[in-house]
């Protein structure tokens, strides 16, 4: 299971658990901890992952915050914890004072479904007042993800995060600043739009008037982006149905289809090559297709996702497809071999969902 998919399985988990939670301490064991494993971290290895980490914040002595993340002996990630129906908000000044005294380059506040990481963009070893990453983990996004993912203990680079931090956060921020605007536009704003089409002097009634027609009319473009991309979804989701449908009345009308015979070891040769492909993705993406000469195992019953051919005569081979599409066809001398191919099979695999998530 890849990282998407523990994150996504964490998410529901979160869902059907929450109203279970009573505590604070509750909220740790059955959410926090799985999600800092999830990242990579071994919770229960006391110089990785250290509980209730103490730091002294100015004549304060011995105080605690729920855990520290260290790499190379240093903190580098101090996450506060709170129960799961608190409003984060009012606590963030409490993780902005163990900040500062620290040594740690991110900040993480949570209460197992809102995760909002900071770090120091602004002014250096002073926590930003604003998060550069922040997410329900019930409804996270695949880009939300992605930078999740930096923060994993196999691909943690402080320097990295660093670097696109910045710009995450002042997007972020555009992003809510524009999404205001849209709902309640400013004088400002209103102003901007309306001296481009109206010709005169822009009085308090002009004004007035056009703040609602530049909320109207952003409101009509956004609605007619979203039409334009079902209309291009549904066309392309058309087409594919269509070709689909080609294909399977092609293989239907050929004559030889009549002679095919499924036997018991091309199933069981299917078995094998779908408890291989399991560690990645769900069984029942995984399908077949049988022809005269050769066996199909196909990836969404989708003829050009093959992801190997089986060659079951007196002779035996297994056939995989390189990222041309060229057929690799190698000898195997029983059902028992093709977990030797374990590693071709997962390629090819792998190949066909890269070039679904770039699409």
């Amino acid at each position: 299971m890849d990282f998407k998919d523990q994150i996504k399985l964490l998410g529901e988990r979160v869902t059907k658990l929450k109203d279970q939670i009573a505590t604070e301490e509750a909220t740790k064991n059955a959410f926090i901890m799985p999600f800092l494993q999830t990242l990579g971290y071994d919770v229960f290895n006391p110089i990785e992952v250290v509980p209730e980490f103490i730091s002294d914040i100015g004549l304060k002595k011995g105080e605690k915050i729920d855990y520290a993340i260290f790499k190379d002996g240093t903190p580098t990630i101090l996450i506060e914890c709170k129960h799961w129906n608190q409003n984060l908000s009012v606590h963030d000044g409490q993780l902005l004072r163990y900040f500062h005294v620290s040594k740690a380059k991110f900040g993480l506040l949570t209460n197992g479904i809102n995760y909002r990481f900071y770090s120091d963009l602004v002014a250096a070893n002073k926590m930003d007042e604003k998060p550069f990453l922040e997410f329900n983990i019930t409804e996270i996004k695949d880009n939300q993800i992605e930078e999740l993912k930096k923060f994993h203990k196999s691909y943690f680079d402080i320097d990295s995060i660093v670097n696109t931090a910045s710009e995450l956060k002042f997007t972020n921020e555009l992003k809510h600043v524009i999404q205001s605007e849209i709902n309640n536009p400013t004088p400002e704003f209103v102003k901007h739009f309306a001296k481009q089409v109206y010709p005169s002097v822009i009085t308090a009634k002009i004004l007035e008037q056009f703040t609602a027609l530049t909320k109207k009319s952003f409101q009509q473009h956004l609605s007619d982006l979203i039409t334009e991309r079902l209309k291009t979804a549904l066309t392309k989701e058309d087409e594919v149905s269509k070709e689909n449908e080609t294909n399977l009345r092609a293989e239907i009308q050929t004559p030889d289809t009549a002679k095919v015979v499924t036997t018991e070891e091309e199933l069981e040769g299917f078995m094998i090559v779908k408890t291989i492909l399991r560690q990645k993705v769900s069984a029942t993406r995984i399908t077949y297709r049988d022809a005269q000469s050769y066996f199909a195992i196909l990836l969404d019953d989708n003829n050009r996702k093959t992801i190997c051919r089986l060659y079951l005569g007196n002779k035996k081979f297994i056939s995989t497809f390189d990222d041309q599409k060229k057929e690799i066809k190698r000898e195997i001398s029983n059902l028992d071999d093709i977990f030797t191919h374990s590693e071709d099979l997962l390629k090819t695999l792998d190949m066909y969902e890269k070039t679904k998530e770039q699409a």
